[in-house]
């Protein structure tokens, strides 16, 4: 029954594009005084899904099927569930750290995540208190086109191999560690080369045991996406480790401690 009113709510939110009060942010779309409220969560605006996406893009559609809302446009398809911490625009996967969240009959998502995937631009202006969004294409390219097969082939195995028990942020930190490898100037540059350097007898134990060739899980390959799109949890990390499994405690001695999840401390 619980589950139901909810349903109730959040549909009625959708049609009547019922928001939550105002707060001190304020919104404005090409200049204009856009008569959105807001909520600030962790120091992130988030907005209500039906009524920003009625400003930006012209003739948009948004239902709610399936226990999520459903944005069709031209050239777009866009999905948000509540509780989720990413939404699928197009195939994209845009990753929103404190997740997707239902407020007052709203389905309520942070405004550069939801700008991201409607091709708008957002500037902040804590002087003014304002939220600046400049209109662009209404559509994000779509993931056929922006992952690489091969990267998202090879990111996902690493992270389901090495966290496959830990949470999505855990899963995430592998990520950004590999990639940030990738863009390090002492690893290797892709990610195939990266997981499968054999200086200093291997960097990851799932090439050494074999395990990086399983079928990765369904939400490591959301990771793996996520991470490509740019979702960050541990800043410059280039280390982790399971200090409860680890024989080698080099990195702890030597490197930059950043955080820990889950299992997995990680280091600079």
């Amino acid at each position: 029954m619980k589950h139901k009113l909810l349903a109730a709510a959040l549909v009625l939110g959708l049609l009547t594009a019922v928001i939550p009060s105002a707060g001190a942010v304020s919104l404005l779309i090409d200049s204009a005084p856009a008569h959105v409220a807001l909520t600030v969560r962790n120091q992130t605006t988030y907005v209500p899904i039906r009524a920003v996406t009625n400003l930006l893009v012209s003739g948009a559609a948004i239902s709610w099927e399936n226990h999520q809302a459903v944005v069709r446009a031209p050239n777009l398809t866009l999905t948000v569930r509540p509780g989720n911490r990413y939404l699928n625009a197009n195939g994209r996967l845009l990753y929103i750290k404190d997740g997707v969240r239902a407020e007052g009959g709203s389905v309520m998502v942070p405004i550069r995540v939801l700008a991201k995937a409607l091709g708008a631009s957002v500037v902040w202006s804590a002087t003014a208190g304002t939220v600046s969004v400049k209109r662009g294409s209404g559509t994000i390219p779509s993931g056929g086109n922006f992952y690489d097969s091969a990267a998202v082939y090879w990111l996902s195995r690493i992270i389901s191999a090495e966290s496959c028990g830990e949470p999505m942020a855990g899963k995430l930190a592998v990520g950004n560690v590999v990639l940030n490898r990738v863009a390090s100037p002492d690893f290797p540059n892709c990610i195939y080369d990266v997981i499968f350097d054999s200086r200093w007898g291997g960097q990851f134990e799932p090439v050494k045991n074999g395990t990086i060739y399983d079928m990765p899980t369904e939400e490591s390959v959301i990771a793996a996406k996520l991470c490509l799109d740019g979702a960050s949890v541990v800043g410059s990390s280039l280390f982790f480790l399971n200090p409860a499994k680890a024989a080698n405690f080099w990195t702890v001695q030597h490197r930059p401690y950043i955080a820990s999840i889950g299992s997995h401390q990680f280091y600079a």
